[in-house]
């Protein structure tokens, strides 16, 4: 498992076609955590774009996880030049605008899983809460399949998601942060004609996949009551199905 720097990987030639349509640069001191599979290769690939806490120890474990599943898994970091401090608000202004520094960033990473040389030719995006929300965005730009994990939905759903890769996705009935956004993704990919899977876990709420608590810890408790919290059996399932999905779509 290894921090690699990505900061000239948009400058191949493969990435730079990838890159011109966006219209923007990216980080300057790209990096992203690199989770390998055993074996030689090739491997199905993913990339992972972490919640708003940033590529901490939950996310550098959630890739891990993907690896032992067979899956050459980059987890970009979004905020490569300063922290979350510095760069989560503009990230988010990025993801709500759906153009700018974050898209140019995942793109980048993205063709460095493509130019990389190890994989079967077939690569996923997963995200987790501001990354779900990524996820869904990117899911049309070349992607084989999407995990989409308590990710906010776009403004407009089915411009943005229209010839989206297949989709899974996993909410929690008890996130107070997206109310209705499992029932309301599930109804767009079906009027797109998208494959879809689309779960609401009845005890679960946001951040539920992740195996531990984080956030500074004063905040924890408002968190709990706001339902953002881990729920071991609800992940479970949803890792599970995320699994499936990209078994059937990146390994077969």
């Amino acid at each position: 498992m290894t921090i690699i720097d990505l900061s000239e990987a948009g400058t191949s030639a493969g990435a730079s076609g990838k890159l011109s349509h966006l219209g923007g640069t990216g980080s300057r001191n790209l990096r992203g955590y690199l989770a390998e599979p055993a074996g030689t290769g090739p491997f199905p690939a993913v990339l992972m774009i972490h919640e708003a806490f940033g590529l901490n120890d939950i996310a550098r474990r959630q890739a891990d996880r993907l690896a032992a599943a067979g899956y050459l898994t980059l987890a970009v970091d979004l905020f490569s030049d300063g922290g979350s401090r510095r760069c989560l608000v503009s990230t988010m202004r990025s993801m709500l605008s759906g153009s700018g520094k974050a898209f140019t960033d995942l793109a980048t990473a993205q063709a460095w899983l493509e130019g990389s040389g190890r994989t079967n030719g077939k690569i996923g995006v997963i995200g987790f809460c501001m990354g779900g929300g990524f996820a869904l965005l990117v899911a049309r730009n070349g992607f084989d399949a999407a995990a989409v994990n308590y990710g906010r939905l776009p403004r407009h759903p089915e411009e943005a998601l229209l010839g989206a890769c297949p989709v899974v996705g996993n909410f929690g009935k008890k996130d107070r942060t997206l109310p209705g956004a499992a029932a309301k993704l599930e109804a767009t990919l079906e009027t797109l004609g998208i494959e879809h899977d689309v779960k609401e876990f009845e005890s679960a709420g946001h951040a539920f996949m992740n195996d531990a608590e984080e956030g500074p810890r004063p905040l924890r408790p408002l968190f709990r009551v706001m339902g953002i919290k881990p729920d071991p059996e609800a992940a479970t399932e949803a890792w599970q199905r995320i699994e499936d999905h990209f078994a059937r779509h990146l390994k077969n």
